[in-house]
């Protein structure tokens, strides 16, 4: 099994090298905004890393309480799983599952029912996982927009 150990402060070992890894198209800055945002509101964020037993950071999962409307959701508050990653040697050992397993029981004790995710449409390795792990797929949506 692997470690999970929630992140509590900016310098948490890997949570900025496995954002960066899931996220690369965002700028360290735009990360450190986001990760120090997410540490004033324990209430509303839960991050978590796994380490493995040389105590290196292996996976990510990242969530937040939503309140709003959720796609597919029928009850509010939800859990909503903002972003999950595993390292490439250690995928498909678990460390997904135990990190959605900890989102899960965090959800629960602030009264969720339900979790919800997303992921893009041409992201079909996301979506497998996300059915490995339990999730449902409720809707597909094709966005648009219109200069004016």
């Amino acid at each position: 099994m692997f470690r999970i150990l929630p992140c509590q402060s900016s310098e948490q070992a890997g949570w900025l090298f496995l954002r960066q890894a899931l996220w690369p198209h965002a700028s360290e800055r735009e990360h450190r905004d986001e990760i120090d945002e997410q540490l004033r509101q324990p209430q509303r964020y839960i991050n978590l890393v796994a380490y493995d037993r040389q105590e290196q950071p292996v996976g990510l999962a990242e969530a937040s309480l939503r309140r709003d409307y959720v796609n597919g959701t029928d009850n509010s508050p939800v859990v909503f799983l903002e972003g999950i990653y595993v390292v490439p040697q250690q995928r498909r050992h678990g460390v997904a599952k135990q990190l959605t397993e900890c989102v899960a029981q965090w959800g629960r004790e602030q009264g969720c029912v339900q979790m919800a995710s997303d992921t893009d449409l041409d992201n079909l390795a996301s979506q497998e996982t996300h059915r490995a792990l339990g999730f449902e797929e409720t809707e597909r949506v094709v966005f648009f927009k219109r200069q004016l």
